[in-house]
């Protein structure tokens, strides 16, 4: 007689089956303005399909789904409200939390390419070559980088909190919304920005330095990051996570860079999805890992080892981690006085 096989297997790869349901749900309810409208009161399922201009039948389906996932809950006069986790994550009122914009960009651009993924395997070449497509590269990351803010914020804090430089100038390449400079400026009036980019990205970091008031000391220096000049002598540079897209030899040659543009006794500052150095956890990291092979010619999760032993050839000294709230530590390098 053939053996069973184990119920619990079983179990957890059907659960895997349906594991793209709860991101797409999340941001159905997002694009049709369901969390916010529910932060202002608790609604019935009429009450919001009418607001929302959605049908009964299909909202009660999500929102009953939503409830099940702890992000609704029901009282017992069938309104709707928002949980916790609803309320502190997915409102518009508190961009520095709102994850809205990444359920988006799952949806929208990181989705598509992974259906891809067997062709990729087969070809070795990226779902999507941005390189191909004049002038899409600055459209796409445009399109998510205010997006992902929230998932940066609580580290950058705590690194502008832990340096606590008071003045002089914060270098961040591919700095996206900004998310890991604009703390710096924020801490201390005499702090400036100065932004590598893309023009169109630029626009979005010029919109929200605006946005948090420090505009004013928000400089820009558009172009490609292995190209462009950086300048000299900053206090602290950063790279929010923008390893991951590139191979060691593009990385060696930008930490190369970043290590010219700091003053002496300068900190250079990296955020990223790190991988153990036998590559055999976190779970999240080796997923991210698959991601840049889809979407990237050479991307990939690195160690703590991996990007320490480029900083050591560079230059750096006092490479360290530095807890902080995230996924992973950051990584601290300085140049020597």
């Amino acid at each position: 007689m053939p053996l069973i096989p184990d119920p619990s297997g079983r179990t957890r790869l059907m659960q895997m089956t349906w594991a793209f349901a709860a991101p797409l749900m999340i941001e159905a309810a997002s694009q049709i303005g369901l969390f916010d409208l529910l932060e202002r009161e608790p609604l019935t399922i009429d009450q919001a399909a009418a607001e929302t201009g959605t049908t009964p039948r299909g909202l009660a389906i999500l929102m009953q789904a939503l409830a099940a996932l702890d992000l609704l809950r029901r009282d017992d006069a069938g309104r709707f409200g928002l949980t916790a986790d609803s309320a502190a994550f997915l409102v518009s009122s508190r961009p520095e939390t709102d994850l809205s914009g990444v359920f988006r960009h799952i949806r929208s651009q990181v989705l598509p390419n992974w259906l891809e993924l067997g062709t990729v395997l087969r070809t070795g070449r990226p779902a999507m070559r941005r390189s191909e497509q004049p002038g899409k590269g600055d459209a796409y990351f445009a399109a998510f980088v205010e997006g992902l803010l929230p998932l940066g914020w609580p580290a950058s804090t705590a690194l502008a909190g832990h340096l606590d430089i008071r003045d002089g100038s914060v270098l961040d390449i591919g700095a996206g919304s900004g998310v890991y400079s604009l703390p710096f400026a924020l801490r201390a009036k005499d702090v400036r920005i100065v932004a590598v980019d893309l023009p169109e990205v630029l626009q979005v970091t010029r919109r929200l330095a605006a946005r948090y008031g420090v505009a004013d000391r928000l400089q820009t220096i558009a172009g490609d990051m292995a190209e462009v000049d950086f300048r000299h002598g900053y206090r602290v540079a950063t790279l929010g996570q923008i390893l991951h897209s590139f191979d060691e030899a593009k990385n060696r040659a930008l930490l190369a860079k970043a290590f010219a543009a700091l003053a002496p006794g300068g900190t250079l500052a990296i955020a990223e999805f790190l991988v153990d150095p036998d590559r055999s956890g976190p779970l999240s990291s080796l997923i991210f890992a698959a991601n840049m092979l889809v979407n990237t010619e050479g991307g990939s999760t690195y160690s703590f080892d991996d990007i320490g032993g480029w900083l050591a050839d560079a230059g750096f000294a006092r490479i360290r981690p530095l807890a902080v709230p995230g996924p992973s530590p950051l990584i601290l390098a300085d140049r020597p006085v």
